[in-house]
Order: C-alpha cells, then sequence, then structure tokens
C-alpha cells in the first residue's frame, strides 16, 4: 500500500507536442499523468510543454527547455521530474547528468511507465500480482541498471523507487536476468493453475467487465454480483482479477473484473499480466464499461478497443456500458456563438443518437451504477445474451443450477 503518513513528494510534469500529438491532446495526456502522480502521492507542481517535430533523441526536450525545468526545479526543490513517454535508456542517463551532476540532494528522473509501474507495485495485493508486477519492474530496470542504481544509496525511497531497485545496491546484470528467469518459471506455475481453474469453470459462460482504468467496473461488479468488491477513485484501484457467479432468473454464469486499461500501458506488464489478461480473452461475452462522464471517452473506448485488439480479444461479442450518466456535464452552447459546438455542448439525448446507436451487433446502454439507474435494463441485456450463448453451447440441455463455488481473486 502506498504510506499514507508520509508527506507527499513533489513533482513536475514534461510533454511534448509532437506532429503525432496536439497540443489539447497533450494537455490531456498530462492531465492524466497528474492523477497517475497523485494517485502515486506526489503533488504536481508545474507542467512543461515544448513544440517538437520529435522528441530530442539526447534528453527528450531541446537544451532550453532543460535548463527552464532545471531553474525551477533548483527553486523549489521538487522531489522528482515525470515524463509523459517513455523514456530510453541513453535519455535516463543524459537527463540525470544535467539534473544531478554535483548535487547532493538528487532529484529523480522518472517517465510514464516508471511511474505506472510503481503505483502496480504499491497495490499489488496478492502474491500473484506482486510476482507480475515485481517481473515487470525488472524487465523495465534491466537495460536502465547503471541510472537506477546511481546514487542509490542516497535516496529517500518513495515513488519511482519501490521494490526490488532498493533492495540490493551491487546488482548486476547477470542476478537481474536470474531473477527474470526465476519470476517467469514462478508465473508459469501460476498461469497452469489459473488454466486449470478456469478449465474447471469451462462448463459456465463466462462475462468480463473490461474499460479504461477508474470507470466504474468495480462497482458495477458489486452490483450485479451483490458481493463486495473493493473501488476507489483512484487509478489502477483493482490489479487482481475478481471472479464471481452471478445467477440471473435461475440462470448461472460466471462475472470478473479485470485491470483497467490506460493509453501508453507498459509492453511489460502485458507481457508479465498474461494470466490476468487471459480472463478476458476466454470470456465469451464482454461488458465494455465507459465512463461517459470524461471530456475524454471516446479517446478512451478506442484505447480500450486497441488494447482488446492487441491481446486477442477484439472480436468477441459486446456489451457496450456508458456509466456516470449522472457526472455528465452538459455545456449549453450560446445561441449567438457561430463556432464549432464542443463535445459538452451535445445533451446524452444527442450523444445517443451519434455513433453510439450505430454499432453493429452490439447492445448499447447508458446507466449510472452509482446511483443504480437502468441496472436492470443492464441485468436484462446481460441475461439475455448469456441465455443466447447457453443455448448455443447446450442446444439440448436444460439450463443447469449450479451449486459449486466458482467465485475466484
Amino acid at each position: 500500500m502506498i504510506e499514507t503518513n508520509k508527506p507527499s513528494e513533489s513533482c513536475v510534469l514534461v510533454g511534448l507536442v509532437t506532429r503525432e500529438q496536439s497540443r489539447e491532446q497533450v494537455d490531456e495526456y498530462l492531465d492524466e499523468l497528474a492523477f497517475l502522480a497523485e494517485t502515486a502521492g506526489a503533488k504536481c507542481t508545474r507542467r512543461f510543454i515544448q513544440v517538437l517535430d520529435h522528441p530530442d533523441p539526447r534528453t527528450f526536450v531541446g537544451a532550453g527547455k532543460i535548463q527552464e525545468i532545471r531553474d525551477f526545479v533548483l527553486d523549489t526543490k521538487a522531489d522528482m521530474i515525470i515524463f509523459d513517454d517513455e523514456l530510453a535508456p541513453s535519455q535516463m542517463r543524459n537527463l540525470d547528468r544535467v539534473f544531478n551532476e554535483n548535487r547532493d540532494e538528487k532529484v529523480k528522473i522518472l517517465d510514464r511507465n516508471n511511474l505506472i509501474l510503481d503505483i502496480f507495485a504499491s497495490r499489488a495485493r496478492t502474491a500473484h500480482a506482486r510476482t507480475q508486477v515485481e517481473l515487470a519492474q525488472y524487465e523495465y530496470m534491466l537495460p536502465r541498471l547503471t541510472r537506477m542504481w546511481t546514487h542509490l544509496e542516497r535516496q529517500k525511497g518513495g515513488i519511482g523507487m519501490r521494490g526490488p531497485g532498493e533492495q540490493e545496491i551491487e546488482t548486476d546484470r547477470r542476478i537481474v536476468r536470474d531473477r527474470i528467469a526465476l519470476l517467469k518459471r514462478q508465473l508459469e506455475v501460476i498461469d497452469r493453475q489459473k488454466s486449470t481453474q478456469r478449465s474447471r469453470r469451462a462448463a459456465m459462460v463466462r462475462v468480463a467487465l473490461v474499460g479504461y482504468t477508474n470507470v466504474g467496473k468495480s462497482t458495477l461488479m458489486t452490483l450485479l454480483s451483490k458481493s463486495e468488491v473493493f473501488a476507489e477513485n483512484k487509478l489502477f484501484a483493482t490489479l487482481d482479477t475478481t471472479v464471481r457467479k452471478v445467477v440471473l432468473n435461475n440462470l448461472p454464469f460466471l462475472l470478473s473484473d479485470t485491470v483497467g486499461f490506460i493509453r501508453k500501458l507498459p509492453h511489460q506488464l502485458i507481457e508479465s499480466f498474461k494470466s490476468t489478461l487471459d480472463e478476458t480473452r476466454e470470456s465469451d461475452l464482454l461488458v465494455h464499461v465507459v465512463d461517459i462522464s470524461h471530456p475524454q471517452f471516446e479517446d478512451h473506448y478506442r484505447v480500450v478497443n486497441e488494447t482488446l485488439q492487441e491481446i486477442g480479444s477484439g472480436d468477441k461479442p459486446v456489451i457496450l456500458v456508458f456509466n456516470k450518466i449522472d457526472a455528465y456535464q452538459y455545456e449549453p452552447h450560446p445561441e449567438d456563438d457561430l463556432g464549432e459546438r464542443s463535445k459538452r455542448s451535445m445533451t446524452l439525448e444527442e450523444w445517443k443518437n451519434t455513433w453510439m446507436a450505430k454499432l453493429p451487433g452490439q447492445d448499447v446502454l447508458f446507466i449510472s451504477a452509482v446511483q443504480k439507474e437502468n441496472i436492470d435494463q443492464l441485468r436484462d441485456t446481460i441475461y439475455r445474451r448469456v441465455r443466447e450463448i447457453h443455448i448455443q453451447r447446450y442446444p439440448h440441455t436444460e439450463t443447469p443450477f449450479w451449486t459449486g463455488d466458482f467465485s475466484e481473486e
């Protein structure tokens, strides 16, 4: 768990406007990066944005911007600098040299991947999740060992330093590779155990809740399964897949709450969380939850679909659920303004007549899990889709009523 009794560390954020990323996108990405930093326990004091055709291969941003950041960090004694994109090992080394040469109090240089890994490390509650996160951390560290171990004895711990890095100062590449190999063997054993558990549940239709992080999947899981599932208004509140048996109209099925997706998810995490993602890959039906109150919910919808394609789940039947309609903020467009309408100036009814209602083969619902609005409609839709799958799978059998305990965390 994140230590709440320690004072927050201060950080500055750095983003880049390029040919591929507009200023509006970078502002949104830095909003999310600030939320990630807050989840990890840091307070953001300033953002730095530079416009470049492409990242500087040496220091990510240009020399002038580096000096501006350096002056601010020295003046405010900020604890860390967080870059919104993955930094190459050479960029890490160069930045460490620029900001920490001849300094007693070292400023930590983190990238988005490092921050996400740190949050995963703080939120891993089971041995399975801890093993997965540790493997991802070591694989991230391996090409960056020189930077990660430099000055480590004088570091005070905190964000970006959790986990294996602070335990063995003398760790070298060979020992890290050996540790990676051991963790992979341990995960292979766990994966086989998880596969066996899933095979025992193969007779039941399996439904997986998927979506961007912090869209309300765990709250929805609690409503549908009538059992308490941990939920918190922070990113990656849930790491371990939770599976519950749900019965609707005497029709049982398995419902799983999976780890939330996010843009630029580190590939180390996708690989090490393979068995967790298998719950999505092997499901019969996906319930894709979208937070419609978020200004960038369309982008989140796209990121989740791209991730599903990446892990081989892009062709599964889907129920699309737009959650948090109670928090949607409608901003009327001024009648005398001839400019383009913003997305916030569209009502929910107008949204329902856009692309949302035209997705082939998908049921589209608008709900509020917190206010329990349209939850009965969601239950009816899930029941109908699960029943269709069950009839296709067992055309000559009665609907079973399982008595075994298939719940899993």
